[in-house]
This record gives structure tokens, C-alpha cells and sequence, in this order.
């Protein structure tokens, strides 16, 4: 299989992302204010117990929150 080939049939299969282009603003925005809620909630009371129920979701909300932002306005790292 030469590289020519595997171009060709990439050209068949085209890549669907699973957040449409239209709804990443959506997206990001709905998981950084969730990040930002969590992030508050967990400042008023930041305990061990609270660390996996709001501090670790509120990291990962922010982090993919920040990547679909910088997605949907057209900032591609």
C-alpha cells in the first residue's frame, strides 16, 4: 500500500468530530461555568472528602472547557 493509496481512501472516510463545530461555543461555556461553580463550592469548603467530589471534576471541566473554547473561536493550538 503506497502513501498515494492510503490518501485516496482517507478522502472516503471523512472525520466527524463528536461536538459539532456549531455547538463547541455551547459546550465550553456550559463546562466552564460548571467548573467555575465547582471551583467556588470547593473554595467555601476545601476538605479532603471534597477533593474527588468537586475539586477533581472541576479540573477536568475547566481543562476540556478551555480546549473547546479555544476550538470554538477559531485558536487552533
Amino acid at each position: 500500500m503506497s502513501l498515494n493509496d492510503l490518501w485516496e481512501g482517507a478522502a472516503e472516510n471523512p472525520y466527524y468530530p463528536a461536538v459539532a463545530k456549531e455547538r463547541q461555543f455551547l459546550v465550553a461555556s456550559v463546562l466552564l461555568l460548571t467548573a467555575f461553580v465547582l471551583t467556588g463550592f470547593f473554595g467555601l469548603n476545601r476538605s479532603f472528602k471534597n477533593l474527588p467530589l468537586l475539586g477533581i471534576p472541576a479540573s477536568l471541566a475547566f481543562g476540556f472547557g478551555a480546549v473547546y473554547m479555544i476550538c470554538a473561536v477559531g485558536v487552533y493550538v
